[in-house]
């Protein structure tokens, strides 16, 4: 780790983490330092995204190939009404910046490609899937796995959420969900409707996985998914484990994507 001192701004910033013992100069140094791809700026991104600043994590990278629509803004805390139009990518960094300015954001306004995917995840110490979508699920996923990299991630409907942590020594999505649901299965938000705090509440909980991931503190929810009840606010967790025969971190696992139609069911050449 290279050196690097708290100047007296920073002191003051983040004097409530420098007095945990747990997390102490040492700590806030090391969240400085550190990196985190957050994929999606919206409902579950923008809570992952606004903790993750002000938590003092040095580089943030957001992806996102969406704009903000007025529709958005009953839950996605980090974009405004002026900023209806704007790539969502850009107004989560320009908050990024006015939230904290120790931080270095990179606005990435596209959708992951799977020829960029094991490189772009590569360069981070941690991913957060804030997506809406089962193919970049499934991609990012595959990437985090293959890189050995850490991948938090969540997701909602109407008034429940899940979390868990994908960690390179745990098994991984597709051992969770082998397979994902047929197309048209699973309608989205505007289909359905979605409570306006839930994912707030499920952002928080990933942005906190990946604290823990870049201090190496606590015990991830690796093996574990954490289903969460917003209208009995209610908390289970179901453990889950390594699938010997899972096409992407099993014995005979993949080291590539090129082989993988993202497209068409996710499936995996040969699986």
């Amino acid at each position: 780790m290279t050196d690097l001192s708290l100047d007296a701004t920073q002191l003051d910033r983040y004097s409530r983490h420098i007095i945990l013992d747990d997390v102490g100069p040492e700590g806030q140094k090391r969240l400085l330092e550190g990196s985190a791809l957050v994929v999606g700026a919206g409902g579950l991104g923008a809570p992952v995204i606004q903790y993750l600043a002000a938590a003092g994590v040095g580089h943030l990278g957001i992806v996102d190939d969406d704009v903000v629509e007025r529709s958005n803004l009953q839950r996605q805390i980090i974009h405004r009404d002026a900023d209806v139009g704007r790539p969502k990518a850009e107004s989560a960094a320009e908050f990024v910046a006015e939230l904290n300015p120790d931080v270095e954001v990179e606005a990435m306004e596209r959708r992951i490609a799977p020829d960029e995917a094991r490189e772009l995840v590569a360069d981070y110490d941690v991913v957060v899937d804030c997506t809406d979508n089962f193919p970049t699920r499934y991609m990012l996923n595959d990437a985090c796995s293959i890189e050995g990299v850490p991948l938090c991630h969540g997701a909602i409907y109407k008034f429940e959420g899940q979390v868990t942590t994908l960690t390179p020594d745990g098994p991984c999505y597709r051992c969770l969900f082998p397979e994902p649901p047929e197309p048209g299965t699973v309608p989205d938000c505007a289909t359905t409707g979605v409570l306006g705090v839930l994912p707030g509440t499920v952002g928080c909980l990933q942005a906190t996985e990946a604290v823990k991931v870049l201090l190496g503190l606590g015990d991830a929810l690796s093996g574990r998914l954490l289903f969460y009840d917003a209208r009995e606010l209610s908390f289970e967790t179901v453990p889950y484990r390594e699938n010997p025969d899972c096409p992407v971190c099993g014995d005979e696992g993949i080291d590539s994507l090129s082989g993988v139609d993202y497209d068409g069911g996710c499936q995996i050449a040969g699986d």
